[in-house]
């Protein structure tokens, strides 16, 4: 069924008379990476107020288990240095800059999931591998930029599903897999592996003019995420260990 998450009667009224035994909140307002940061204001407020409405429509559901999709970027968008972070270390802080609406948001999502009966926080880290074609065109046409940067937690799409699956019976975990890499090493090897040029490399200072938003975390924000507790706890492995098996032709 089709329903509006930001209104709260709408979403009530299309869910009444069923029942579920968990709700899955994957909402999202963006189709690309926003370059800017008003661009993630409406997944933001998906984050804040369409949680809070889910919410409601698991209650009325009779759902007990509620899973909310987080994000590694909760750790903060800053250089972590070499220390692999965990589910037990700070998250949502505020950090005095332009991505504290953001962080506030992630921080929302996970604290109202964990007042449902079963709450859980799915802290994946950046998503590649699930839209080919769209990402083909982009190095292709030289549209899609990199620049010198610290590494972040990657995961492909496939082992996202998997893991979300899996999660129905987890609490919170970061979901990533086995090797932090770049957003320029990510790319360069997309774009190898798809036969298109080499994505244009740009000085920080002109990335983080284009595409300020972007450059917060492909450029200064370092992290090394461990995916461990998800592997205890669910028995989950990535299929794909790194973006190298993730970007191989079968993949």
């Amino acid at each position: 069924m089709v329903g509006d998450a930001l209104d709260r009667s709408s979403l009530l009224r299309a869910v009444d008379g069923l029942a579920a035994d968990a709700v899955v909140h994957e909402l999202t307002a963006l189709r690309a990476a926003p370059t800017r940061h008003r661009g993630m204001v409406p997944t933001d407020r998906l984050r804040e107020v369409g949680t809070a409405n889910l919410l409601a429509a698991a209650e009325s559901l009779g759902a007990a288990r509620f899973i909310t999709q987080s994000i590694i970027l909760g750790y903060g968008y800053r250089d972590h240095g070499d220390r692999v972070l965990t589910e037990d270390d700070p998250f949502g802080q505020p950090q005095g800059d332009g991505c504290d609406p953001h962080l506030a948001a992630m921080r929302s999502t996970e604290q109202q999931a964990f007042t449902a009966p079963v709450g859980i926080a799915l802290r994946y880290g950046m998503f590649y591998g699930g839209d080919p074609a769209e990402k083909r065109a982009l190095l292709a046409r030289r549209r899609l930029a990199v620049s010198r940067g610290g590494l972040l937690g990657w995961i492909h799409h496939d082992d996202a599903a998997a893991a979300t699956v899996a999660a129905l019976a987890s609490v919170r975990d970061n979901i990533v897999d086995d090797r932090p890499a770049s957003w320029a090493d990510l790319f360069t090897a997309m774009a190898a592996a798809y036969g298109t040029p080499a994505p244009p490399r740009l000085p920080a200072w002109l990335f983080r003019l284009a595409a300020p938003y972007v450059a917060t975390f492909a450029i200064d924000t370092s992290m090394r995420v461990s995916n461990a507790k998800a592997e205890q706890e669910l028995g989950w492995k990535p299929a794909y260990p790194s973006y190298v098996e993730g970007l191989t032709p079968s993949a």
